[in-house]
């Protein structure tokens, strides 16, 4: 099992690239796969074709919140992350024939995610082993990193934009990673579909990273996010699903 995690500015296209990702793995014959939506804005759930309420599954927070405020649970003596754990594979666990899906949500009281995040971790501590790879989505913000959903990663891909600030976001998301102690094998710099292609090499000289290419613009990816369609369904030959199947495969994944 690897994990893989994807990090990024807001608007990069972080949400995009994890369906994407999940398409090539999932067509190489690599399933099953876990996705994780970390991210408050919850975009990758509908990329992937997924409605949580269609379908009688909630996230994390809600449960939180229908099991703790709702129901007027006690969040004294056994930890709540850990009573929840149950709840989370019965009611927050969309399955599928290739891909199992998690979400966190919004906050689920005032304040930070450390309840949630908690709930997370030790749901992915016990789910992972069953999956071929873990896919997780993480906030812009960092909030994956700073607060450890996992200490252990395979490869974290760092979505860029063309600013100083994007740059910036690299050096404190590798920063961080290291202060907190989380284990990763690569740390890899992605160009999202705004990243001029030609600013590659001074991205990877300047990062000190390994750059594996751009994100392709494609106004069809575009079309299918606007009216709500699965990236999965991308036909083969699509420009964006292609050129994240050349970014895998220069990070060795051979998709």
């Amino acid at each position: 099992m690897k994990t893989l995690v994807t990090i990024g500015r807001g608007g990069t296209g972080k949400s995009s690239f994890v369906a994407l990702m999940a398409k090539c793995l999932i067509e190489a014959g690599q399933a099953p796969l876990l996705l994780v939506d970390a991210d408050p804005d919850q975009n990758l759930a509908e990329m992937v074709g997924v409605d949580l309420k269609e379908a009688g599954k909630h996230t994390i927070s809600e449960l939180l919140v229908s099991t703790f405020i709702e129901q007027g649970g006690t969040t004294v003596g056994i930890p709540p992350s850990e009573r929840i754990e149950s709840k989370i594979w019965s009611s927050g666990l969309f399955e599928s024939d290739h891909f199992d899906f998690l979400a966190v949500g919004t906050k689920w009281v005032e304040g930070c995610y450390c309840m949630p995040n908690a709930a997370l971790k030790g749901a992915l501590e016990a789910l992972t082993k069953n999956y071929k790879y873990v896919l997780i989505d993480s906030p812009a913000g960092l909030e994956h990193l700073n607060r450890r959903i996992t200490s252990k990663v395979n490869d974290i891909f760092d979505i860029l934009d063309h600013s100083k600030k994007s740059f910036d976001h690299v050096r404190r998301a590798y920063r961080i990673a290291q202060e907190v102690g989380i284990q990763f094998d690569n740390f890899y710099i992605v160009g999202g579909y705004r990243f001029p292609e030609q600013l590659g090499d001074t991205a990877e000289k300047t990062l000190k990273f390994k750059y594996l290419g751009k994100i392709a613009f494609d106004e069809e990816v575009d079309d299918y996010v606007l009216a709500g369609k699965s990236l999965l369904n991308l036909p083969s030959d699509n420009a964006a699903y292609l050129s994240v199947k050349k970014i895998l495969n220069n990070a060795a994944y051979f998709v």
